[in-house]
């Protein structure tokens, strides 16, 4: 009768675990849509129950699915195209719009609905995967044309995942953290400082520099840099900063910026659509501005200038401050990592910030 009674409870015991989602000791569970991996929490982390891979129901809207929590009639309906899916809570199951049941049901913990990824997956045509990587498993969530192996996919979001895990274990992120990449909002007072720089040897040391100082800035790298340098892209993405293609001026430019953002999408899934082609003329300029490019024409060439001690730091803030609004800053491969971060305090004790350029102004 004990062995009976022990058994009973050891089986309760597991059980209860299964539905539940627990801190991974070590492990974790990341999640991606698309191309962007989610921030982990305690409160978001996928679990196991009854055979399936429970995730939450919001991560369904980075997939362009609509997600509703009806409190009051205890059913969470997800959307997309006409196609629905009506997950009842009391009832433990779903049904489409035709009446069609499907099994299991959601399971809600900690305020959140939780539902199986398999099944929502397969009944909106998504591809779903489960993967191991370093610190746990990657679930990637995507939809069937993305063009990329799970296992590839993995290796590209490396970086990416690294940071949220140093994150979760800082206890830093939240479930409203935005994905990765992630560029800083635009300041509310000052001017915003564009630094521009061209990517070379030195740039990890330069990145370095910019996480001390707490400034962003865009790396424009040549289409060879971007095809070798796939780890030091993901790091330069997921900061926060910029990347744009710097092409040389010709018959083939069109070529170099295809060329580069091949290059750029493998190692970090993403493109660009900022060039830096110094010695274009101004037509050259406009034609690919009208396919969509947008070219760096910068206020200030600071390249023939050193930036590489407080002194230099500070003749440059004098010729930024000098000017009225938003400046862009041609550095070239000018600036050292004590340069950069000199000049960013400084910056930031003048009142302005220094932001990396976005595609749209």
């Amino acid at each position: 009768m004990k062995k009976r009674w022990a058994m009973g409870l050891l089986c309760c015991l597991l059980l209860f675990q299964l539905a539940f989602p627990a801190k991974a000791a070590g492990s974790v569970y990341f999640v991606a849509a698309e191309e962007s991996v989610l921030p982990v929490t305690d409160a978001t982390m996928p679990f196991w129950a009854n055979g399936y891979l429970y995730v939450p129901a919001s991560v369904f809207t980075n997939l362009g699915i609509s997600v509703i929590n009806n409190t009051a009639k205890k059913m969470t309906v997800l959307e997309k195209d006409r196609r629905a899916m009506l997950f009842d809570w009391a009832k433990g199951t779903a049904q489409d719009s035709s009446g069609s049941l499907f099994t299991p049901g959601v399971i809600q913990s900690g305020g959140l609905v939780f539902v199986p990824a398999s099944t929502v997956a397969n009944f909106f045509g998504l591809q779903y995967s489960v993967t191991d990587v370093t610190n746990g498993y990657l679930v990637w969530l995507r939809s069937p044309d993305f063009g990329m192996s799970a296992k590839d996919f993995a290796n590209a979001a490396t970086y990416n995942m690294e940071e949220r895990y140093n994150a979760y274990n800082k206890g830093a992120t939240s479930s409203t953290t935005p994905n990765v990449p992630v560029t800083p909002s635009a300041p509310t007072r000052g001017a915003r400082i564009h630094l521009c720089l061209e990517a070379d040897q030195r740039t990890s040391g330069l990145l370095d520099a910019l996480d001390r100082a707490n400034g962003w800035a865009t790396f424009y790298c040549t289409p060879d840099f971007l095809e070798s340098n796939g780890e030091l892209l993901r790091r330069m993405t997921a900061s926060g900063h910029a990347v744009g293609i710097l092409a040389e001026s010709g018959e083939d430019t069109a070529e170099q910026l295809r060329r580069g953002n091949e290059a750029l999408y493998r190692a970090t899934l993403g493109k660009t659509r900022l060039a830096y082609v110094p010695d274009a003329e101004e037509t050259e300029l406009q034609a690919l501005e009208e396919v969509g490019w947008r070219c760096l024409t910068p206020s200030m060439d600071r390249s023939d200038y050193k930036l590489e001690s407080s002194s230099n730091a500070s003749a440059l803030m004098k010729r930024v401050s000098a000017r009225r609004g938003d400046v862009s800053v041609w550095l070239g491969t000018t600036a050292s990592a004590a340069g950069l971060r000199e000049f960013v305090i400084s910056a930031q004790g003048a009142g302005h910030y220094c932001r990396a350029m976005t595609e749209i102004g």
